[in-house]
C-alpha cells in the first residue's frame, strides 16, 4: 500500500449542502472537525444522524474523497468537481477504501486525521446528476457491496489543510479492522 499521497482540494460549506465550496484552505480543529463546515462538532450533525439520537459521537467531522474516484466517475460520463459530492479533502495517491478503521492520516504540517469509516452514499447525489449514487456503488467479487464515497475521520489534531499538502499514512496496530459505514 501507498504510504504517501496528496491534498488535490479542500472544501467547506457552512450549510448542510452536497456542494461545498473550493477554498485556498481549510482548518481542522482537534476534536470538531473543519472549521465553518456545517459538519462541525463533537456530536452527530449528519441530518439523518441527529433524527436517530443528536447525542452520539461524530465520528464524521472529515470527509475525504479520492480523486480517483472522481476520475472513473468521467469515465462513466458522471463530471464531478472535487468539494461537489459533500467532501471537505479531496485526495490523489491513497487507496483511501482499502484503508483499515485507526488509519491515522498525518496532513500537511500538523494536522492528522484518524479514519473511522466508509461515507454511506445516500440519494442526494442523485440530486447532483441522476444516477450518480449507483455510480459510487459497486459490488466485489462474492457479491458484498463495496460502498466508494469516500471516507470519514475525526481530527485528532488540528491545523491547516490546503491543496498540494504531502498526507502520510500511519495504520493503527494490527489486527486491522476493515472500514464499516459510519
Amino acid at each position: 500500500m501507498n504510504k504517501t499521497g496528496t491534498v488535490v482540494a479542500v472544501s467547506v460549506s457552512p450549510t448542510h449542502t452536497m456542494l461545498k465550496e473550493n477554498a485556498s484552505r481549510i482548518t481542522l480543529l482537534q476534536g470538531l472537525g473543519v472549521e465553518g463546515d456545517a459538519h462541525m462538532g463533537t456530536t452527530v450533525k449528519h441530518r439523518s444522524r441527529v433524527a436517530r439520537d443528536p447525542s452520539q459521537p461524530n465520528l464524521r467531522q472529515v470527509h475525504l474523497i479520492h480523486a480517483e474516484l472522481l476520475d472513473e466517475l468521467k469515465a462513466k460520463g458522471f463530471t464531478v468537481a472535487p468539494g461537489r459530492m459533500g467532501e471537505n479533502i479531496t485526495t490523489r495517491g491513497i487507496a483511501l477504501l482499502a484503508l483499515p478503521t485507526g488509519t491515522r492520516l498525518h496532513i500537511g504540517n500538523s494536522a492528522i486525521v484518524e479514519v473511522t469509516g466508509l461515507r454511506n452514499p445516500c440519494t442526494q447525489l442523485d440530486g447532483i446528476k441522476p444516477g450518480l449514487m449507483q455510480a459510487v456503488l459497486d459490488r466485489d467479487a462474492d457479491g458484498n457491496l463495496v460502498r466508494k464515497a469516500g471516507i470519514m475521520g475525526i481530527v485528532l489534531w488540528g491545523g491547516e489543510v490546503k491543496p498540494e499538502d504531502a498526507i502520510r499514512i500511519v495504520l493503527p496496530p494490527e489486527p486491522h479492522s476493515p472500514l464499516k459505514p459510519v
